[in-house]
């Protein structure tokens, strides 16, 4: 009779903790099977390369290996050093594509209502592991945004997009844009609008809109130019912060901080965090 007492206890406490995996999870609040037709996120606000959209800056990583049976690890490491936001924590969503870019995921998780940690997020890459496949998922920062009426600049969560690649996925992309690489956001979060942040201060670049416009004229004010290129600062430091932490982490063979609109993005960076 104790006998059947202990594996009715054990019984019960597997069944919980199954029903407590993040797998489990997103078989109750997801109207699909697991593995099986995915559902369609269409965001066009996160979309990697909407033209429409103002400049976007990257990170990009190639590690020193990156055997298909290790991208789980190297994911999940990856994972661990995001600096995400306080206000809106988790991973929000998560896609895996096969061959390239033009090809429909073959699963697509919004994870909105119940956001995953990196363990969770690793769980599921880790069955649906081929060198031909990429792994992208989303989550929030904190970056200071500079407001253009009161040139206040709160921090706000602003997206990320992660992904990480097999080297097989679109004939070996990874040479070109990394084993991994992340989506950081708005260039201008870190090089300032129109050119006015730097060692040579002031407009650079005409108002293309009635409210850059607007921002232009609030930034007149030395004290309100200041302020922005402090809280610029802040997001440049709070970047370099985390490639130290991922280069700390990952055996890394090279890191490197790009852009769609400067030529050498890490050079700007580095001239207005000296500049005084």
């Amino acid at each position: 009779m104790e006998f059947r007492r202990t594996l009715a206890r054990k019984k019960t406490k597997n069944l919980r903790a199954r029903r407590n995996s993040p797998k489990s999870r997103l078989r109750r609040l997801s109207s699909f099977k697991f593995r099986i037709e995915p559902v369609r996120v269409l965001d066009a606000n996160l979309t990697r390369y909407n033209r429409r959209m103002a400049n976007q800056a990257y990170l990009s990583v190639i590690c020193k290996d990156f055997p298909a049976e290790q991208i789980p690890v190297r994911f999940g490491a990856l994972l661990q050093t995001v600096p995400v936001s306080s206000s809106t924590p988790g991973f929000t969503h998560l896609a895996i594509r096969a061959v390239d870019d033009s090809e429909s995921p073959v699963l697509e998780l919004d994870l909105r209502a119940a956001p995953l940690d990196a363990a969770g997020i690793v769980e599921i890459v880790a069955e649906q592991l081929h060198s031909d496949c990429s792994y992208e998922t989303r989550c929030f920062w904190d970056l200071a945004t500079i407001d253009a009426a009161s040139a206040k600049a709160p921090a706000q969560p602003q997206a990320l997009e992660i992904i990480c690649r097999g080297e097989d996925y679109e004939n070996a992309l990874w040479r070109e844009r990394g084993h991994i690489e992340v989506q950081l956001g708005f260039e201008h979060f870190f090089t300032g609008h129109a050119g006015l942040l730097g060692s040579q201060p002031g407009v650079k670049v005409a108002a293309q809109s009635h409210e850059e416009a607007r921002f232009l004229e609030t930034m007149a004010w030395p004290e309100n130019l200041q302020r922005y290129q402090e809280k610029t600062r802040e997001n440049i430091r709070k970047l370099l912060d985390w490639v130290r932490r991922i280069e700390g982490t990952l055996s890394v063979e090279r890191v490197w901080l790009w852009s769609e609109g400067e030529e050498n993005f890490e050079a700007r960076l580095e001239e207005i965090v000296a500049a005084r």
